[in-house]
């Protein structure tokens, strides 16, 4: 049983540790109760109570048994860790080190054998860290004046977006949601939190018309000087690293969704 603490609620909760903040922020976000979240964790419901109030401290493996039944990502079990007062631990290389070069080299195998479909890598803020002659030919048009190139901002903040982008605001709406979800996961990523305050801004420039039945996909549709250009998109990550840097990648894969598409993509191969 977790000792007792004489200190009143009110005080309690004025003076709450950063975990106890950060692991009910996580618990409420993924909608768990306490008695849900302890049950799935295999504690009492009483001790997870005394944890988020600050009347008791976790250990180390506590803080990872709750970080499981959680599921958070690698990124933001260090930040709980570091929040308790324990060390991090999963490393974040480098992408450029020397230790992560066989991953590069096989990331870039993969963008390569992807021609002539547009193919990407982004960091977990969207940055694009590498593209195929394909996807950079693309994205030079939509990424004018955007440094670093990062596909939030391309769509965000450049002013011919609305031009390039045939259905932005489905486009948006769906980017939307996905950063709404990882800010959430990260609530101490300010980068994630500009970025989805950007999105929101443009959602409301630019709101989807149709209140109909939506599609199951959302494609990428871009208006082309030869033409319009359709692709339906795949992203994958890398769910078996246990390096941050590696975990929080995501490798975009675009596929043409129409003959028109895949013709004018021929001229790449």
């Amino acid at each position: 049983m977790p000792p007792t603490d004489p200190r009143t609620n009110t005080q309690l909760l004025a003076g709450r540790p950063a975990f106890a903040d950060a692991l009910r922020h996580h618990r409420t976000a993924r909608r768990f109760s306490q008695l849900e979240l302890s049950l799935e964790c295999g504690i009492s419901a009483r001790h997870l109570s005394f944890l988020e109030t600050g009347r008791a401290k976790p250990s180390r493996d506590m803080v990872m048994q709750l970080a499981d039944g959680l599921m958070l990502p690698l990124g933001t079990r260090n930040a709980l860790l570091q929040a308790a007062g324990f060390s991090a631990a999963f490393p974040a290389s480098e992408l450029g080190s020397d230790a992560l070069k066989p991953f590069r080299d096989m990331l870039s195998d993969m963008i390569d054998r992807h021609t002539p479909n547009p193919a990407m890598v982004c960091d977990r803020h969207w940055n694009v860290r590498d593209a195929n002659p394909v996807a950079a030919a693309l994205l030079s048009a939509l990424g004018e004046g955007i440094q670093p190139l990062n596909a939030v901002r391309i769509l965000t903040d450049n002013p011919d977006a609305p031009g390039l982008v045939a259905n932005l605001p489905e486009v948006l709406a769906e980017m939307t949601g996905r950063i709404r979800l990882e800010a959430m996961e990260a609530p101490g990523d300010a980068v994630l939190m500009d970025h989805l305050a950007a999105l929101e801004a443009a959602c409301a420039r630019h709101p989807v018309k149709s209140a109909g039945p939506r599609s199951p996909v959302v494609p990428l549709i871009l208006n082309t000087p030869g033409g319009q250009l359709s692709f339906l998109s795949t992203i994958a990550h890398f769910g078996t690293s246990e390096d941050v840097t590696i975990r929080d990648l995501r490798l975009e894969l675009l596929f043409p969704a129409n003959d028109a598409t895949r013709q004018a993509l021929a001229q790449f191969g």
